[in-house]
């Protein structure tokens, strides 16, 4: 009984955390909780890694300068940095990465840093009158090698009173 103790335990050290943004309003609640996991680990040195991923379209080089959408990123990423530098006792990084698809350039980049959780939002729209989670929150889910945990909006004109 007691290793499992210690396994639950260890599970929730966090070490790197790779946070997803795109300057939409779940940006700062990911964050926030990003750096409460941090704060709660066992471990000291934990790592935040604050990441947006510019998506390119096929019919142009991925190396292309999407100069409104950089500059759209680099506004972002430094929004989140400050952010994220108050609300953390840990090392806070940034990248900027171009991709095809935002979902796969994600679960990449949790692999290449060795990620042990994502926290992101995902925004969602209605889909035939029902509300559907973004494509690119699902690839993450179905994808990512590590923990995930998604943040999505309050539903506007919800029935919160019945639930």
């Amino acid at each position: 009984m007691a290793n499992s103790a210690v396994r639950v335990e260890r599970g929730f050290e966090y070490e790197r955390i790779l946070v997803p943004v795109s300057g939409d309003s779940t940006d700062r609640e990911a964050i926030k909780l990003a750096c409460s996991l941090a704060r709660s680990a066992r471990r000291s040195g934990c790592k935040l890694l604050v990441l947006y991923v510019v998506q390119v379209r096929r019919s142009l080089p991925l190396d292309a300068h999407i100069e409104a959408e950089t500059q759209k990123a680099e506004q972002t990423l430094g929004w989140a940095e400050n952010v994220a530098s108050a609300e953390c006792d840990c090392d806070v990084e940034t990248d900027l990465l171009q991709a095809r698809d935002v979902g796969v350039a994600i679960v990449d980049e949790a692999m290449e840093r060795e990620a042990d959780l994502i926290v992101m939002g995902a925004g969602y729209k209605k889909r035939f009158g029902v509300p559907a989670v973004s494509p690119t929150a699902l690839t993450v889910l179905r994808d990512a090698p590590c923990h995930v945990v998604i943040i999505r909006p309050r539903q506007v004109g919800a029935d919160v009173e019945g639930k």
